[in-house]
Formats: C-alpha cells, sequence, structure tokens
C-alpha cells in the first residue's frame, strides 16, 4: 500500500467507518468483511457493513452478521446517511463499483475517503489507498496482513480468525485451487493459533444443507448437467422454474459448477442460471485455460484465470446458445491447456 504511514496514522483516533462488499457475497467477501469490522470496533470505531443483496444461510453464523445492512432491503433513506457520514469507506474484494449494484453511485459521491482491499484483476482508480493484490489467494488473507502491518496481532481473537479462515478456506477451494501457496498455509497456521477451530468452519459452510437444497442438486447432476466432451467443457442450466419448484434460496447454487469441472477430462465449466431479472454465469477453469477472458469479452463480467463469473441479459436459451457457439473459437486452447484431464 502506498501511504501506509499515512493511513495507520488515519486509524489512529476513533472514525465512523463503512465497510461495502460486493453483491450476493461469498465467504471471502463476508468473512473478510466481518472480520475486519471486529478489529476495527477492537481499535475503538463504529463501523457498519452495508451488503448490496443478501447472502447464504450457511455464512450467518460468523460474528456480527445479525449487525450486517441488506441495501437491497433496506430503506435506502435510512441507509444513505450512514455512508454520507462516513469517514472512511472500506471496499472489500471487489474492484469496480458496479460489483455493488445502486450502492456504487452512493459510494461514489461519499467525500469519505475510500480504501480498496481486494485482489481480484484490473481495479478502477476511485480508492484514496489501495492494499490489492492478484497474487493473494483471498481477501481475507489481505486483512490478516494488514492487521499484521498495523503491528496488532494480539487483537485477532477466535472470531476474527474464523471469518478470516472461511475466506481462505473457500477461495482456495478447500485448499485444492492453484493459489494455494505456502504462504497461505502458514497465514492459516497463524489463524489456527489464534483460536480458529478449523472443524466448526467447515461445518458450518460445508454441512449445513437444506433438505431442498440437496434435492435440487440431486435434480441439477441428473437432469441439467449436459458434457460437451469434444471441447471438454461441462454445463448446468438452471432455469428459474427449477428453482422454484425446489424453494431455491441465495447460496443454493454455490458450488454447482464444481462438480461439472471434477468430470475426468473437463477443462472449462459452466453453470448458467436464470435469476429472473437477469442471468447469472460462473466459470471454472484448470490449466491455462482463461475463464476470466470469456467472462470479460462475452459476459459483462470477470475474474480471477480459473474462475470467474458474469451475467447476460439474454434469456437462458439464448445465452447457452450464445456460450456453446463462442466454443469452436477456443478449441485449441480447451484441448491443450492441461494434457492430464485432455481425455473424457
Amino acid at each position: 500500500m502506498q501511504d501506509f504511514q499515512a493511513f495507520k496514522e488515519l486509524l489512529n483516533t476513533p472514525k465512523n467507518i463503512i465497510i461495502v462488499t460486493h453483491h450476493r457475497p461469498d465467504a471471502d467477501a463476508l468473512g473478510s468483511s466481518l472480520g475486519w469490522s471486529g478489529f476495527l470496533k477492537k481499535k475503538g470505531h463504529q463501523v457498519k457493513i452495508i451488503s448490496p443483496s443478501d447472502y447464504p444461510v450457511f455464512l450467518h453464523w460468523m460474528k456480527g452478521n445479525d449487525e450486517v445492512l441488506i441495501y437491497e432491503k433496506s430503506q435506502h433513506q435510512s441507509i444513505n446517511p450512514l455512508i454520507e457520514a462516513a469517514d472512511i469507506i472500506f471496499c472489500l474484494d471487489f474492484s469496480s463499483l458496479h460489483r455493488i449494484n445502486e450502492l456504487g453511485e452512493q459510494v461514489g459521491r461519499s467525500k469519505a475517503k475510500k480504501v480498496l482491499i481486494d485482489h481480484h484483476l484490473d481495479p478502477e482508480d476511485f480508492a484514496t489507498y489501495k492494499f490489492w493484490s492478484t497474487e493473494a489467494a483471498a481477501t481475507a488473507e489481505l486483512i490478516y496482513e494488514l492487521i499484521i502491518s498495523l503491528g496488532d496481532a494480539d487483537l485477532i481473537d477466535q472470531d476474527i480468525a474464523e471469518s478470516l479462515y472461511a475466506g481462505i478456506l473457500t477461495d482456495t477451494g478447500s485448499f485444492q485451487h492453484s493459489n494455494t501457496t505456502q504462504k497461505i498455509h502458514r497465514i492459516t497456521a497463524s489463524l489456527i493459533e489464534l483460536g480458529a477451530d478449523t472443524h466448526k468452519v467447515a461445518r458450518l459452510i460445508y454441512d449445513s444443507n437444506s433438505l431442498d437444497r440437496l434435492r435440487f442438486k440431486g435434480f441439477a447432476l441428473s437432469q441439467r448437467l449436459e458434457v460437451l466432451a469434444e471441447y471438454n467443457v461441462a454445463l448446468f442450466a438452471i432455469s428459474n422454474e427449477d428453482l422454484t419448484r425446489y424453494h431455491s434460496k441465495t447460496g443454493d447454487t454455490e458450488g454447482l459448477v464444481n462438480y461439472a469441472l471434477s468430470i475426468r477430462g473437463i477443462v472449462l465449466a459452466a453453470l448458467i442460471v436464470d435469476q429472473g431479472e437477469l442471468i447469472k454465469i460462473s466459470f471454472r477453469s484448470v490449466g491455462d485455460f482463461p475463464a476470466n477472458e470469456l467472462a470479460q469479452k462475452y459476459f459483462n463480467g470477470g475474474g480471477h484465470k480459473n474462475a470467474a463469473g458474469g451475467r447476460s441479459t439474454l434469456s437462458l436459451e439464448e445465452t447457452v446458445n450464445k456460450f456453446k457457439n463462442l466454443l469452436p473459437s477456443y478449441r485449441l486452447k480447451l484441448t491443450t491447456s492441461n494434457k492430464i484431464r485432455a481425455n473424457v
């Protein structure tokens, strides 16, 4: 971070602080926000977390969750004054203001000092301070490093450690992704030493399914999984009717795309979901195939090389066809990106 000393001095006296994270926050977005909030409160600051939308029930266990303000469900009149009165706005786990929907306009107009803490590509130039690195496995990793750099490791208690661990656990794919480094293991070890109960966190995130979610997953695997063997591609196309049939809630489709990627020989997997107002797309890839290029060029999105997302205003059928029609131009990359997985 440039001007770290000035940033440190900014936090030396109590401030009104807002923490904002991206639409449909995942464990890294929420965990880093709640972990950072818990730390800032210990430093004497007044802190409010604002999410542009709701998020999965299996993340509600984190300390401070009951104080998170949901922008789309609350009266904007009650939240906008908080943003206007803020001295500092921390933007966590997103790199551009459009990722927080209508909230982006409020944050952009605010006179507060803005701090970006993120690990995604191509950050917008809207922040006074940036603590940003694409080499970080998770934003939670950056939060941990920032607390250490401030000389406040002693303020990390079990609740903060578990929130940060949750972000690292999920953004590394349970330590299976290529972003799982020696460094991230050392940080994880430190969080365990500071009280993080890894068994508890993993169970709360991965083993707290509703019956409807399990039945939906079985339906998706048996009825909505399509394999395009000639391209080493697999995809799910989930209709809004499918979601309604299984009483789907926010987060119920999370992780589904990984089942498609787990098929032997698959290099690129896609999950295309009709959410009613728009089509949400998740991409996962292995090897050198750039999932983020596909998301950014054609689906108004972005992300990491092997994990990206996008959206479409076309119908579900039109979006699926658009995706399939792109595959011939990527055939060479799809069949050579990972020779180990080249045979379905």
